[in-house]
C-alpha cells in the first residue's frame, strides 16, 4: 500500500483538486483508493456529494482508526471510497498531541488500512502542525502543488526548510507547477528558474482551468463529465 498526500503550506493553490482528480484516476487503474479528507473545511468530501463524518474519539491507535473506518463512505465511482472530514478535525491536532508518540500516530492508523487498499491519497490542510508532521512521516510521496508566483515560491521554500530543520526526507516532496497562466511573464521566469533549485520538481504543469474551477458545480473530478 502507498500513502500519497496532497499538501501545501500555502491555502489556494489548487492541492484539494490535485487530490481529488488523483485519487479518480488511481481508481481509474483499477486500484483499490481511499480519499482521506483531513481538511476540516471538507472540500475533497464536497467534491464527491459526501456528508461530513460523524464525530468520534480518538484516544489512542486503535480508537482512531476505528473512527476513521465507521466513516469510510463508497463513492459513485468503484474501488473509490473516502472517509470525509468534519469540523471537529480541527483539533486533530490536540487529540494527537495526548498521544505516545505522537508524530507517528497517522502512520500506525493507516496501517490498519493496508489489507483493504492498495493506495491512500490525502487531501491536507495548508499549515505546518502536529497533524502536518504526522502526514510528512506516514507518507511515501508528498506532491506540493505550486503557482508560480513569490508567494507560492517562499512557502515551498519553508516547507524545504522545515523538512532539513526536522531530519526529514526532502526526497518525498514532489513539487509541480499549478494554476499556471503561460501568457504571464512572472510566471514564466518563475517556471524557468525554481526547478533548478529543486531536483525533485515534477516535469507536469496543471494549468489554469475553467474546468477545475466547476468541479464544484458538478461534483465531478475532471476527466469523469460523461461517467455519471
Amino acid at each position: 500500500m502507498k500513502i500519497i498526500s496532497s499538501y501545501s503550506i500555502k491555502g489556494g493553490v489548487g492541492k484539494t483538486a490535485l487530490a481529488v482528480n488523483l485519487a479518480f484516476a488511481l481508481c481509474e487503474t483499477g486500484r483499490r483508493t481511499l480519499l482521506v479528507d483531513l481538511d476540516p473545511q471538507g472540500a475533497a468530501s464536497f467534491y464527491f456529494r459526501i456528508s461530513s463524518a460523524e464525530k468520534f474519539r480518538m484516544r489512542d491507535t486503535k480508537s482512531m482508526a476505528e473512527g476513521l473506518r465507521r466513516n469510510i463512505r463508497e463513492s459513485d465511482f468503484p474501488g473509490l471510497d473516502i472517509i470525509p472530514s468534519n469540523l471537529g478535525f480541527r483539533h486533530f491536532d490536540l487529540l494527537l498531541d495526548g498521544m505516545t508518540k505522537r508524530r507517528t500516530q497517522l502512520r500506525r492508523v493507516m496501517e490498519e488500512f493496508k489489507d483493504d487498499f492498495d493506495v491512500i491519497v490525502m487531501d491536507c490542510p495548508p499549515n505546518i502542525t502536529l497533524l502536518s508532521e504526522n502526514v510528512f512521516r506516514a507518507s511515501d510521496a508528498i506532491l506540493v502543488p505550486v503557482i508560480p508566483t513569490v508567494l507560492s515560491q517562499r512557502a515551498l521554500a519553508q516547507l524545504t526548510g522545515f523538512f532539513q530543520d526536522e531530519d526529514l526526507s526532502s526526497e518525498m516532496l514532489r513539487p509541480f507547477f499549478s494554476m499556471v497562466q503561460k501568457r504571464n511573464k512572472m510566471h514564466r521566469e518563475i517556471m524557468s528558474d525554481l526547478p533548478l533549485t529543486y531536483p525533485g520538481f515534477l516535469k507536469t504543469v496543471i494549468p489554469f482551468s475553467v474546468d477545475v474551477a466547476k468541479m464544484g458545480l458538478r461534483h465531478l473530478p475532471v476527466n469523469c463529465r460523461d461517467a455519471l
